[in-house]
């Protein structure tokens, strides 16, 4: 028979993937959480003030798009029907 191109039938985990793939986590959010220089805290507090967030909001949100939120960005709406 051909081969489908589907996954391995011996999908086990080498050992210590796992761990690896943890620790790479908590070193990347390390790294995108540490402190930034004082005038760029200064500036996001500024620029979340504006735009009606807290500095851990404003701060999240620049993580997770990659772009500054606005004083005029619509609210995003969540996907979990949570109020």
């Amino acid at each position: 028979m051909g081969h489908n191109g589907g996954p391995p039938l011996d999908d086990d985990e080498p050992p210590g993937k796992l761990l690896y793939v943890r620790y790479a986590w908590k070193q990347a959010h390390a790294e995108a959480w540490k402190t930034p220089p004082r005038d760029i805290v200064l500036f996001r507090l500024r620029r979340a003030a504006e735009a009606g967030l807290t500095y851990e909001e404003y701060t999240s949100r620049l993580l997770d798009t990659g772009r500054y939120p606005q004083a005029g960005d619509k609210p995003r709406e969540r996907k979990d029907n949570a109020k």
